[in-house]
């Protein structure tokens, strides 16, 4: 059988350990569709994985990488065929499934979403899980009934993916977006993508109280933990969060008072298990809701070698908006 690069990652004696390698295509895991790899990206999981900083994986060997763009090779599923370009992201690849830092990945056609017309395989991946999960969350708000009479939005861990991205959709919808980073020295950057207002998260990192001062209508949490606990105290009435990561911390030192007695929201952004028909949706709204020439000046692009640096910088918080990985 014929063997193509990947990342694997493989369990050692303290941890585990990663290298570009050849991998046997007779290795790969079952699926109906192949696919040929062309970009992939750099997300937080994707740091954790590469670094070994979390127990993101969940089987031996395995190989690394959540999201990629490329083209259909061989396919048994009824809407597939060779020469179909398509999109995979989530579903357990890089974690549990074999991933898309390889040349070639083997997965259920259900996984997959087409690529949208006037996006390119490159574009696709610069948006990426990151990118996505961003789009998700706004489709989540909107669903709530916000919109951008409602009142400012925050954005946390503006100057990461999701954050870059988040900024960049809710600016273009015609939100006064509030961004939060730990790094100030980003702000003219932040501001570029559509922010309004660049505030420091310390003031989001001390203990929340039961209710603050309303501050916003509803926001994009990349970080969880005090901060988004700080999110929810400062909501307006009747707003909404969609939480969506946890680079801040798992645990949420909250308390009742923002959903009973101002009726907050707390929407919960899966973008792993999401369901196909909302995928869709998703991907079809950034293809018209983004500006490609802010998508352009957020991403940076990187060879598959590169990607055991990039993983690390991406966990460290090094990383400003999107890294493009050219797989083939």
């Amino acid at each position: 059988m014929a063997t193509f690069r990947a990342v694997r990652i493989d369990k050692a004696d303290k941890g585990t350990t990663a290298a570009l390698t050849a991998f046997d295509e007779a290795e790969l895991m079952d699926g109906d569709v192949v696919v040929g790899v062309e970009w992939s990206t750099v997300n937080y999981k994707d740091g954790l994985a590469l670094t070994g900083k979390a127990p993101v994986v969940r089987r031996f060997p395995m190989i690394a990488g959540i999201d990629f763009a490329g083209t259909v090779l061989s396919s048994s599923h009824p809407d597939w065929k060779a020469g179909d370009q398509v999109i995979g992201n989530g579903w357990g690849m890089g974690e549990t499934h074999l991933g898309a830092y390889a040349e070639k990945v083997r997965v259920k056609g259900d996984w997959l979403v087409r690529l949208p017309d006037g996006m390119s395989a490159r574009e696709a991946m610069a948006i990426g899980t990151a990118g996505y999960t961003a789009m998700l969350s706004v489709l989540a708000l909107e669903r709530h009934g916000l919109n951008p009479q409602s009142g400012p939005v925050v954005v946390t861990g503006a100057a990461g993916g999701v954050g870059s991205v988040a900024i960049a959709l809710l600016s273009k919808l015609g939100y006064h977006v509030i961004a939060s980073t730990g790094r100030l020295a980003e702000e003219p950057y932040l501001r570029e993508l559509g922010a309004a207002e660049v505030i420091d998260r310390a003031e989001l990192s001390g203990p929340a109280k039961p209710l603050a001062k309303e501050r916003w209508a509803g926001g994009i949490d990349s970080v969880g933990s005090t901060t988004l606990a700080n999110l929810l105290s400062m909501t307006k009435y009747r707003g909404a969060i969609a939480a969506c990561g946890l680079a801040g911390g798992m645990d949420l030192p909250t308390s009742v008072a923002p959903f009973i007695l101002r009726g907050v929201c707390l929407y919960g952004i899966d973008s792993v298990m999401c369901p196909i028909e909302l995928r869709r949706q998703a991907w079809s709204r950034l293809a018209n809701g983004l500006d490609k020439e802010k998508l352009a000046e957020i991403t940076q692009e990187i060879p598959l070698d590169q990607i055991f640096d990039a993983g690390a910088k991406v966990v460290a918080g090094l990383v400003r908006g999107r890294i493009v990985v050219k797989i083939s």
